[in-house]
């Protein structure tokens, strides 16, 4: 492998030189195009990371996650890899395993790895996380939930819950069991609650129980035979795909079959919920398209343009063999 002090003994210079331009620093023409005829000749690829460490701007972009074994997740980081690539940037990834102390220590660790901006791919944002901002100094986008005082990149969670309450009211299903997880998510947790709300308040003759899991497909297999038990719901509105998933196999595992004895909906798009039987209504969010705007909206910030606080990214209501229609 060639080293800068390779380059520099080749090219007849020093190797503060090299790093001089390999930083965009003044050195004349004429040794300019010295370095550069041997770096060609070399095939020579600077470690951007390290440039990075000693250069006062670089092209590095922090991203910090909950979790790395995430459908929601993997999509979304995909799409801010290859735009960033295409904005010739350097991805550099932080996982936290959904501790949010962790999480905060990440966004400390980044900034000291002077990265250009921090894309977070957020569930809950605490005075701990403000200060830690406050304190980088670096810009910050938010991917999945919103703060008032940071940008954010947000999946309409509030108007596909809405719409798929007004699906599941049109085909017939007035027993129905919401299955939600904790409100400190306030994407998932809160806003697609609030809108199957809105969607079904009112309506004659129905009744709608509402109850929480964990995220986990383990946890809704093992939440979903009691709700089954004890208010035989026509209808489990899932707050994610992954608990639909586990409510999918807890039915199948009590017997019953879905769509006939019972009918499931969850909120993702996943890729698994189109090949399960049967397949899972959804309501299918772009994660991919999300992670591609947060890459082109912390370049923006990074060079100092103007970027609204809010940008929403479409969803689309799936529909497949799992909800029957009762009318």
């Amino acid at each position: 492998m060639v080293t800068i002090a390779d380059i520099a003994k080749i090219a007849g210079v020093s190797k503060s030189t090299v790093s001089r331009y390999l930083n965009g620093g003044s050195i004349s023409d004429a040794t300019r195009k010295k370095i550069e005829r041997v770096i060609d000749a070399n095939s020579y690829s600077p470690n951007k990371f390290a440039q990075s460490l000693k250069a006062k701007k670089t092209n590095i972009i922090g991203t910090i996650v909950p979790r790395l074994d995430s459908y929601a997740t993997s999509q979304t980081l995909i799409g801010i890899d290859e735009q960033l690539r295409e904005l010739d940037c350097q991805l550099v990834i932080s996982n936290s395993s959904q501790d949010l102390n962790r999480e905060i220590e990440n966004i400390y660790s980044l900034a000291k790895q002077k990265v250009a901006g921090i894309i977070l791919l957020a569930t809950e944002i605490t005075d701990g996380h403000l200060e830690a901002f406050r304190q980088a100094q670096i810009p910050v986008i938010l991917v999945g939930q919103q703060h008032d005082q940071l940008h954010s990149i947000i999946h309409k969670d509030y108007e596909s819950g809405y719409e798929l309450g007004k699906y599941v009211l049109q085909k017939g299903h007035r027993n129905i069991a919401y299955l939600g997880v904790t409100e400190k998510d306030i994407a998932v947790g809160i806003k697609r609650k609030e809108g199957f709300k809105k969607a079904v308040e009112g309506q004659p003759d129905t009744l709608v129980h509402y109850f929480e899991t964990s995220f986990n497909i383990k946890g809704a297999m093992e939440r979903v035979p009691e709700i089954i038990e004890e208010y035989q719901p026509s209808i489990i509105v899932c707050a994610t795909d992954n608990i639909a998933l586990g409510a999918l196999k807890a039915a199948y595992m009590k017997g019953l079959r879905v769509p006939e004895d019972l009918s499931l909906t969850g909120f993702g798009g996943y890729d698994i919920t189109e090949i399960t039987y049967p397949g899972i209504t959804t309501a299918k969010f772009y994660y991919k398209e999300a992670g591609r705007m947060a890459a082109k909206d912390i370049t923006k910030l990074v060079n100092g343009e103007e970027l609204g606080k809010i940008s929403f990214t479409k969803y689309e209501i799936i529909e497949r063999e799992s909800v029957d229609n009762l009318l």
